[in-house]
């Protein structure tokens, strides 16, 4: 690149001490520090700068023309026609070239690789304010030097150091020399340069020049001017819509954690908020799972200076900290970590023992919530204080919620109360739980070991605060169902009534139309499910199932509503809000949704096992209702299509189960068909009957009969669901005599019969009891059956002949 010395205009006749003291009356600097319009003297010299920037016929002339429009006035005082003009005369070809000639040290290019570096980061900071600039390609292509620029210098630093050290001494000898300014871009003697504050010095203020050389020569950090131009551009590409995947990609997390550590210029001030605005949202799983170790030693450093800051910083630091941690999920094994959250929470103890106003302990409770999500009540402290922190998570959220109706709650206040909701979420469990089992205690640094009077105290400040929640939900106007805010607020609510209904029970019953409602709004798809993961990343809520979908909201409140529906009350509430519908329109959408998947994507879905268990409660309770109520019906072609698929699919063999006992107890209320037997229902049967055969295994006989490999890893969970089948087949047979042509020929009856005939013994009481009811259906109802198990009686013994109600059944003497 040639040099710009014999091509330079002149500068402007204003003398120089009035340029560098901010300029008198109508002085350009007066009016670039006031932010105001230009003047139509500085417009006519803009015009005629941007055409000889267009008409320039080399970079010499192009530099000219760029020095002259920065003296005249800086980039936030050019309108965005301005910008994409000077854009379209310079391109940013040359702003890039001038980056890769520094780095690369080309010596022909008539400036220090320094001066290069500053100019062409100034260019492109300039441009970068305008977004359609900021997303160009060519400018994304500068992004991994503008990297590493902050976070090792410029390469040439240290040569152009010692270079320095060695000029320093004829600086001042020879004012007509060529000299260096990390300040800014100098050429020969009867050049212009243009200084990063926007002035542009001639070799007449050489003095003023060597004096600057001498304050602010290169050293082993980036000087401020070049730093904050390069941040400049990096945080105006990360405001982009998909900025922060183009920083991702090339490299920014390492490169601005390294400036962290080694304290480059503006790293803490400016790289950390770029750091968080990339740990911000969905991408913080991504970017933790991708670079764990540079993240862990940063958060461990933010640690430590939290730690070791003033009582106000700390305050400050809180936010920042949160910003940091991992994301739930992220599996994160660092001893080091570990030490640091157990050293945070040191800090915080005091901190949250102290007189806080509600903005002071805001994010002191925010902070401690994300703690939780880590490491849990393991590193807390003593049970005093866990119980103390549960408390004031309370009190923030009572007070926040039981506002006036219509009073709207700010961003800020949303947030907190969203970390208090954590915390309280993070303590039911534990605190439900005490009383009920006091063995295997955690370490004494753990909720787990509350005593009995403290888990009391924590389920009564637990119980005003969700009196408050209810409270503000039956506030909420339909119009707003789509708020995240109250999403949050439901789905709290519903994690306390999935372990806890006896409490405030008018309350709930009375707040029922509400969760209903709500729930069958998102499920019909009215609410914005981006909108709320977006807002839910936003607020450090993660959801371990995976994404945040409000159109799954039903799924909170399934746990709540297997309790209700068991309750007389409130099932009769559940029943005029036509909540059965609202089940099976659910699990229809579950099971499209999962019989489009196969292989990995075919996992298990415990809320459709939930949302059977609620559906057997209003089945076993409600038979009236089941017999009329047209979503019944609907349920059972579902049932006949589903479980045949199912039953193939051993990890989802606890669902199956689920959909094996609800068809057959619905089975059994249903009387016998005037005419044939209709397919599906004769295809559920068949596949019920093959997939309760399939539970035990006989083949050791004559030993006791085993649970069957496919049934093994689940029966804890199926075996309940497996008995109470077999009790419902029999009502079945009893009430569809039909049936018992179909247990004959799918060979139910003679599988089970030659088991028991040549077994020792049962796994249980209660299986012996569940097939011995449906045997003695078949005898009642099926003449050949009678005699089939006659026969097996008399010529066997066995578990068989144990049963007395069957020997009675089918008179064996």
């Amino acid at each position: 690149m040639a040099d710009a010395a014999d091509t330079t205009p002149a500068v402007s006749s204003t003398p120089p001490g009035k340029e560098e003291q901010g300029g008198g009356e109508g002085g350009g600097s007066s009016n670039r520090e006031a932010g105001g319009a230009l003047t139509d003297a500085q417009t006519e010299v803009l015009e005629k700068c941007l055409h000889a920037l267009k008409h320039a016929k080399n970079d010499s002339h192009t530099l000219a023309a760029l020095l002259l429009i920065t003296r005249l006035c800086p980039a936030s005082q050019l309108d965005k026609p301005t910008l994409r003009r000077i854009f379209e005369a310079v391109g940013l070809n040359l702003p890039a070239r001038l980056l890769v000639t520094a780095v690369r040290g080309n010596d022909n290019s008539g400036l220090p690789p320094h001066e290069l570096l500053s100019l062409g980061t100034a260019l492109l900071a300039a441009l970068s304010t305008d977004p359609d600039m900021a997303s160009h390609p060519q400018l994304l292509t500068t992004i991994p030097l503008l990297l590493g620029i902050i976070a090792n210098g410029p390469a040439s630093q240290q040569r152009e150091a010692a270079q320095e050290q060695k000029q320093e001494g004829e600086m001042g000898q020879s004012p007509d020399c060529k000299t260096q300014s990390a300040e800014g871009v100098n050429t020969d003697s009867n050049s212009a340069s243009v200084t990063k504050t926007g002035e542009v010095k001639t070799s007449g203020q050489g003095d003023d020049s060597s004096e600057a050389g001498k304050e602010t020569s290169p050293s082993s950090k980036l000087d401020e001017a070049m730093a904050a131009d390069c941040y400049q551009i990096l945080t105006a590409v990360c405001a982009l819509p998909r900025g922060p995947d183009q920083l991702l990609s090339r490299g920014a997390i390492p490169a601005l954690c390294k400036a962290v550590e080694q304290n480059q210029t503006f790293s803490r001030k400016k790289g950390l908020a770029l750091l968080g605005c990339l740990l911000s949202g969905k991408t913080k799983d991504k970017v933790w799972s991708k670079h764990p170790a540079e993240l862990c030693t940063l958060l461990v450093r933010l640690s430590k200076d939290f730690c070791q800051a003033k009582d106000q910083t700390r305050l400050d630091m809180c936010a920042q900290l949160v910003q940091f941690l991992p994301a739930v999920g992220v599996s994160i094994e660092s001893e080091e970590l570990k030490g640091a959250a157990a050293r945070v929470w040191g800090v915080l103890r005091p901190m949250l023992q102290a007189k806080l106003t509600p903005r002071q302990i805001a994010p002191i409770l925010v902070l401690s919530a994300c703690l939780l999500d880590l490491y849990g009540w393991e590193l807390v402290g003593p049970p005093k204080f866990c119980c103390l922190l549960v408390n004031r998570a309370c009190v923030e959220v009572r007070m926040g919620l039981e506002e006036p109706p219509g009073n709207e709650l700010s961003p800020e206040l949303q947030h907190t109360l969203t970390g208090c909701y954590r915390i309280m979420e993070a303590a039911i469990e534990q605190a439900c739980c005490q009383g009920v089992s006091q063995t295997s205690a955690p370490p004494q640094s753990s909720i787990t070991s509350l005593s009995l009077q403290q888990s009391r105290q924590v389920l009564g400040v637990l119980e005003e605060a969700f009196s408050a929640l209810m409270y503000h939900l039956q506030q909420v106007d339909p119009s707003r169902y789509g708020d995240p805010f109250n999403f949050a607020t439901f789905r709290l609510l519903c994690s306390w009534l999935a372990e806890e209904t006896s409490c405030l029970k008018e309350e709930v019953t009375g707040l029922l139309p509400f969760l209903i409602g709500y729930s069958r709004s998102h499920l019909q798809g009215e609410s914005p499910e981006q909108d709320l993961s977006e807002w839910m990343a936003d607020m450090s809520v993660r959801e371990k199932r995976g994404a945040w979908t409000g159109k799954e909201a039903l799924r909170y409140l399934l746990p709540a509503l297997c309790h209700l529906s068991a309750e007389e009350g409130p099932r009769k509430v559940l029943l005029t809000l036509d909540t059965p519908a609202l089940v099976v329109d659910f699990l229809s959408q579950s099971w499209s949704s999962l019989k489009g998947k196969s292989g990995i994507a075919l996992i298990r879905d415990p809320s459709m096992e939930t949302a059977c268990s609620a559906l057997l409660n209003f089945t076993v309770t409600e038979p009236e209702r089941v017999r009329k109520d047209p979503c019944f019906r609907t349920l059972e072609v579902l049932l006949g299509e589903a479980l045949p698929v199912l039953v193939h699919k051993p990890h989802l063999l606890v669902l199956a189960a689920n959909y094996c006992t609800l068809g057959l107890m619905m089975g059994r209320l249903k009387s016998a068909p005037s005419g044939s037997v209709e397919a599906n229902q004769r295809r559920f049967f068949s596949t019920a009957l093959r997939f309760l055969r399939s539970a035990l295994d006989s083949s050791s006989s004559p030993g006791p009969v085993k649970v069957s490999i496919s049934w093994e890893e689940s029966w804890d969970e199926a075996s309940e669901l497996w008995r109470l089948g077999l009790q419902a087949l029999g009502g079945c047979i009893r009430a569809q005599p039909w049936i018992t042509t179909l247990v004959r020929e799918e060979g139910w009856l003679k599988h089970t019969l030659t088991m028991l005939g040549q077994c020792s013994v049962l796994p249980d009481q209660h299986t012996q009891g569940a097939l011995e009811e449906a045997l003695c259906a078949m005898a009642d109802q099926c003449q050949l059956c009678k005699l089939e198990i006659g026969d097996m009686m008399k010529n066997h013994e066995g578990a068989l002949s144990r049963m007395r109600n069957l020997k009675k059944t089918v008179e064996v003497k």
